[in-house]
């Protein structure tokens, strides 16, 4: 989805008149990039989700992680968090770092690009 979007947009960037100035992208473009974001903070979030899943046992995820002694598998849906967490209370982070930017960042873009679809859309300028 991200690369499908990536083409069609850098497309419709290739067909703009050179020379034309700086401007706002039309409504289709920015519903592209929104579709795009969307696509980006899905893929991120089911990354984060599914870090450290192992079918036959939970503690396989800490100890292939390196989590010390005995531990309890905590999850979080937003920000996606999976720790191993000891009974000291130390926790061990499953998700990778860029996870959590990536979901926000995505949908923060796809809701500024479905905004200026919107706008732009309404102003007339959309293809």
């Amino acid at each position: 989805m991200v690369a499908a979007t990536t083409l069609a947009l850098a497309a419709r960037a290739h067909r703009r008149e050179t020379g034309s100035g700086r401007r706002l992208p039309n409504a289709g473009s920015c519903a592209l990039l929104a579709v795009m974001a969307a696509a980006v903070a899905f893929g991120a979030y089911a990354v984060g989700v599914t870090s450290g899943f192992f079918v036959l046992d939970p503690d396989q995820m800490c100890a292939a992680e390196g989590a010390p002694g005995e531990y309890v598998v905590t999850h979080m849906t937003l920000p996606v968090s999976v720790q191993c967490v000891t009974d000291e209370g130390a926790g061990t982070e499953l998700v990778p770092v860029w996870v959590n930017p990536a979901v926000f960042g995505g949908i923060a873009l796809g809701a500024l690009a479905s905004v200026a679809a919107v706008t732009q859309r309404l102003r007339g300028t959309g293809n």
